[in-house]
């Protein structure tokens, strides 16, 4: 009986369907790259103008969200490298991503309702908008910490072996 994983059969289309995997990889990570340094760009020159207007708190926690959202990105290329490198998807660094995304949403939700409660004479509107980012922020609260749970079991569970096992090492 012939394995149909070794067949000579099935030798050249695995090969080929790799090959399109690999260049499918490479072209997200080039582009991911491009998006990350374009991202980053933007941010440094905001830290700069900031430097300027040094009064300005609201644009150092936009800042904060755009560094945010380029860490998101480099997590990202760092997951599509791995993936190429040993050629399996892995939990953790999406975990990583999610956390670092619900962290960026728990600042912004925090900026807006600073905000919010600077208004004068709070309307009923003013009262459910902050009513349900409460809600929000404790749905949040508690996705982070069974992220981080998530993140600590994972890591507990498979202890890497040699380098970049969980895709940390470079």
């Amino acid at each position: 009986m012939v394995d149909e994983a070794t067949s000579p059969d099935t030798a050249l289309p695995r090969r080929v369907f790799l090959q399109v995997e690999h260049g499918v990889y490479a072209a997200l990570g080039v582009l991911l790259a491009v998006v990350a340094i374009v991202a980053l760009a933007h941010a440094a020159l905001d830290v700069v103008n900031s430097i300027v207007a040094f009064n300005d708190n609201k644009r150092l926690l936009a800042i904060m969200d755009e560094l945010l959202v380029v860490l998101m990105l480099a997590e990202i290329l760092h997951t599509v490298r791995a993936s190429m490198r040993s050629g399996s998807l892995t939990a953790e660094p999406f975990l990583v991503v999610g956390l670092i995304a619900s962290i960026r949403r728990v600042l912004v939700i925090t900026l807006e309702s600073s905000d919010a409660t600077k208004i004068v004479g709070g309307s009923a509107v003013d009262e459910g908008v902050f009513h349900h980012s409460m809600i929000e922020l404790g749905v949040l609260g508690m996705l982070i910490l069974v992220m981080v749970v998530s993140i600590f079991l994972l890591r507990r569970a498979s202890p890497p072996s040699g380098s970049d096992a969980a895709g940390w090492d470079a």
